[in-house]
């Protein structure tokens, strides 16, 4: 996604993508791809800095990941996936581990018989408080180095593109020229 990938190809304005008829088109993708690049790079530091918080109460970044969106309600794993944008699947794992350690259960769904819900147990509530230290300690270094007023913006910067995306259409998977016949032919 990043420009060193078009390194090779020229548009004309200096961001490595092919010519459009748009002069703004290769700009609009460094930006993208500048801003995948950064999301990518937080991700990566919010796991690392999650799985640091999370490891005195005996949890791991994905499983505080999951009890936390439970905390203000039960959801069902569908519910819990939508919400941290992950796959069902990886969810109902994690779930069923949570259940096992008995940080979270099962309680029946009024709005659905087969789609149970998951809320966490008083030791799942507990094991969530223990990081409230640490967590609390770290948005205090992060809005001394920000700034509570660019703190508050930046989420609303990503809040705001995490809402366009949810609103943009799922691109259509790219095709290399000439793949059709090799599929059809079983290679």
């Amino acid at each position: 996604m990043g420009s060193e990938a078009g390194a090779g190809r020229s548009g004309g304005d200096g961001s490595g993508f092919p010519a459009s008829a748009d002069p703004g088109a290769g700009v609009r993708q460094d930006l993208l791809s500048r801003t995948a690049l950064g999301v990518f790079r937080l991700n990566g530091q919010f796991l690392s800095l999650s799985e640091e918080l999370a490891r005195p109460a005996g949890l791991t970044a994905a499983w505080w990941q999951v009890l936390g969106a439970v905390l203000r309600e039960p959801l069902p794993v569908a519910g819990i996936a939508r919400t941290m944008g992950i796959t069902r699947q990886s969810v109902q794992r994690i779930a069923d581990l949570l259940v096992a350690k008995d940080l979270a259960e099962y309680v029946p769904n009024p709005a659905h018989r087969r789609a149970k819900l998951l809320r966490p147990t008083e030791q799942g509530r507990t094991a969530v408080d223990r990081i409230g230290p640490g967590h609390a300690a770290m948005a205090a270094r992060l809005a001394a180095e920000l700034g509570d007023s660019a703190f508050a913006e930046t989420v609303r910067v990503l809040e705001r593109l995490a809402e366009a995306l949810d609103t943009l259409p799922q691109p259509e998977p790219a095709r290399l020229p000439g793949a059709e016949g090799a599929l059809a032919a079983g290679a």
